[in-house]
């Protein structure tokens, strides 16, 4: 069997632990999931409503085009609809752009750290990702504009950044892409940015109403509570989009997730309450940590990354110990690091607490880094 080398030297991305699995291997079955950024409170209850209408009519191919769910997106943000690819979750998005626009002699900008996937879809279409170190822990963007050269085709943008949870100025992104070259394109993933509160955020959707080579990815997985339905869109200009759709896989949006993504677009109240919910536990916990004196990362999405001052595997085990499942930095290269989502209060009280135990536990045997 003849596989090509650049598909053997991609490393696999690892997802965040299951509930399942910590049942199987550690028989902790009242486990609390802190992991994978998912919303605490479930999906819409519009959306459940709308998904089970749908489950007499599995036996038929879902509508290929997502007439109306691209339909809903382009009047939400003030698009055409040929502006609007939806996907299997974002990552089928960026699976997309990489058919379109990579090959053997391209390059993409990718910053480090940050969503691992940017990487491997650039490596599965053969090309080469450049990488740029963060500056502070956000995206270091003078440094990323002085790594683009002839080859590069691609540049992403993950605001807010994932796992820094760091946000980029509107001001400071229209400075960066004054001097890029007309084809290069800057792809916004902004997978949290229904979470931000810093008002000078980049306005993406400005940018591309303005004629800008941007691509704008978002979800359903996050604030909306679809992350089990796998649905993604993304916003981009037309001509672009128009290629993405020829590489689209058919029915690549199954008919539940159409209908669920529709009925939770809709559901304002739904998607104020999650908002509502992850700032307010956001800043009790930091309350707490500051307290404690332990050092964190501002966030501006819906995740908080922690620095230990232990090993980051070391924390990630004893709190798996303890059912409480979080997430692990050292496949970005931050070894001393876990990210944890934004829970449930009960949620959140539980990972404060085995998170002291576990801090003393470590000290006792170890010491600190």
């Amino acid at each position: 069997m003849r596989i090509l080398s650049h598909i053997t030297d991609i490393a696999p991305y690892v997802p965040g632990k299951p509930l399942e699995e910590l049942a199987r291997q550690y028989g902790i079955s009242d486990a609390v999931k802190l992991a994978s950024n998912e919303n605490p409170l479930g999906p819409s209850p519009k959306a459940l409503e709308a998904v089970q209408e749908k489950l007499d009519g599995l036996n038929r191919y879902p509508d290929g085009s997502g007439y109306d769910l691209t339909a809903a997106l382009a009047e939400r943000f003030g698009v055409t609809y040929g502006q609007v690819v939806i996907g299997n979750g974002s990552d089928d998005l960026l699976a997309m752009l990489a058919r379109v626009m990579l090959d053997k002699d391209s390059q993409v900008v990718v910053p480090h750290p940050s969503f691992l996937m940017y990487s491997i879809v650039a490596r599965s279409a053969g090309a080469l990702p450049v990488t740029v170190p963060l500056k502070d822990y956000a995206l270091d963007l003078s440094a990323m504009a002085r790594a683009v050269n002839e080859k590069s085709r691609l540049v992403f943008i993950c605001n807010p950044n994932n796992p820094t949870g760091s946000i980029l100025s509107h001001a400071d992104v229209v400075s960066f892409m004054h001097d890029l070259p007309q084809d290069v394109v800057v792809v916004f993933d902004e997978a949290y940015v229904e979470f931000v509160r810093d008002k000078s955020c980049v306005d993406s959707l400005g940018l591309l109403k303005n004629g800008q080579a941007v691509v704008i990815l978002r979800t359903f997985s996050k604030a909306y509570g679809l992350a089990g339905l796998r649905v993604g869109y993304g916003l981009m200009p037309e001509p672009l989009a128009e290629m993405l759709n020829r590489v689209r896989m058919p029915f690549n949006v199954n008919s539940l997730a159409q209908a669920g993504a529709l009925a939770a677009l809709k559901d304002d109240v739904f998607l104020s309450e999650s908002q509502s919910l992850v700032h307010r536990e956001m800043d009790r916990i930091c309350e707490v940590l500051d307290r404690k004196g332990i050092e964190y990362h501002t966030s501006q999405a819906n995740f908080l990354l922690i620095k230990t001052g232990f090993l980051a595997d070391a924390v990630f085990e004893a709190l798996l110990q303890k059912g409480v499942i979080v997430r692990s930095m050292r496949s970005y290269d931050l070894k001393h690091h876990i990210r944890i989502s934004i829970g449930l209060p009960a949620e959140n009280d539980r990972f404060l607490a085995a998170f002291d135990m576990v801090m003393d536990e470590l000290a006792g045997a170890h010491g600190s880094v």
